[in-house]
């Protein structure tokens, strides 16, 4: 089994640098798990402190989830001209003009546009949330309870790393879908100069989107072990990615069932969203006052789920990995470092 951080005596004292939760110091190896395990090993978490977690949705996931299944921040006349200029480009490229084409131009718009206008709320309550939410898990694991002005007095050492951190994040979504689209272009243009008809060009054009679809699981999947990574590691920007895609070696396929299970989930409280309180299809529309909230809390607790199991998976994927079992993981010296000068001050 693993190791803990515990006392040394060795007197060298370590360079001064920001330190990860403290926390941390006390969690020993988490044993490896799959996805189904991960889940049970989040409820667990959630079951021992729910005041703490159900807070921490109330206080800071709720008004994003509320904010991105409303639209309200959004403009719809932006929507329908991105939507516009989509379709203009998937036809140009020699694709069927269809309904199906129509709405995943519209949806993809209106995903792209929703993120970009509440970016300020991704950026404050979604990261803080996220934070929190590690912090509590690292304390469940630690033994220790949740502390809020040690929480908040840490992340405002650490909140320039985090927002380095979900900058870079940002950037390398943008860049996945950005790459999609030009290849997705690329190919149809390809197949429509060398004179295959739109009913064909379809074909290769949907097997681009699945190899899209791939890439784009393990582009979230890096990206959110690179949040908790930062959260709990000296490390931001390229540095926690390129420590995510390290430590997600050998554990891809149980990222891939958290993506899955998080994205089914979130896209069918949107669905119902957008069927029983946007659109009215039945009745007068009184069920509204209270399907809405209740919608608006059942997406905030997916993304709660989502953010815990991110966090477990963490915790997992550092126990599997060989660099921490041959004790040369750099954040498990970092750690010694500062088990270190915790007892240097003691």
């Amino acid at each position: 089994m693993g190791r803990l951080i515990g006392k040394q005596s060795n007197p060298r004292s370590p360079p001064q640098i920001a330190r990860p939760w403290p926390e941390l110091l006390e969690v020993g190896v988490v044993p490896p798990m799959n996805a189904v395990e991960i889940l049970r090993e989040t409820v667990r978490i959630l079951r021992t402190d729910p005041s703490t977690f159900m807070t921490i949705l109330g206080l800071l996931i709720c008004p994003v989830s509320a904010a991105l299944l409303s639209n309200t921040l959004v403009d719809a006349a932006v929507v329908g001209a991105v939507s516009h200029r989509l379709v203009l480009l998937a036809v140009t490229s020699g694709l069927p003009l269809t309904h199906f084409l129509k709405q995943m131009c519209h949806h993809l718009a209106g995903t792209v546009v929703s993120c970009a206008f509440c970016f300020p709320l991704l950026l404050t309550f979604l990261l803080l949330a996220r934070a929190s939410i590690v912090y509590s898990v690292a304390c469940s694991y630690a033994g220790k309870k949740v502390v809020a002005l040690e929480f908040f007095g840490t992340v405002s050492r650490i909140w320039r790393r985090l927002v380095s951190t979900y900058i870079w994040i940002c950037v390398s979504i943008s860049g996945c879908l950005a790459l999609f689209l030009a290849l997705l272009v690329m190919v149809c243009n390809a197949l429509a100069v060398l004179g295959y008809p739109p009913e064909i060009v379809v074909y290769p054009a949907l097997f681009t989107v699945l190899v899209f679809s791939m890439v784009y699981a393990h582009t979230i999947i890096v990206c959110n072990l690179a949040t908790v990574i930062s959260i709990l590691e000296d490390v931001a920007g390229p540095q926690a990615l390129a420590r995510s895609v390290h430590l997600i070696k050998g554990q891809t396929q149980a990222g891939l069932l958290i993506f899955l299970g998080s994205t089914i989930g979130m896209a069918f409280v949107e669905g119902l969203f957008e069927h029983r309180v946007k659109t009215l299809s039945y009745g007068d529309g009184s069920s509204r006052l209270w399907e809405g909230p209740l919608l608006v809390l059942m997406y905030s607790f997916v993304v709660l789920v989502d953010s815990m199991m991110s966090a477990v998976f963490y915790f997992t994927c550092r126990s599997s990995s060989m660099e921490v079992l041959n004790g040369d993981d750099p954040s498990l010296e970092e750690l010694e470092k500062i088990s270190i000068e915790l007892v240097d001050v003691k």
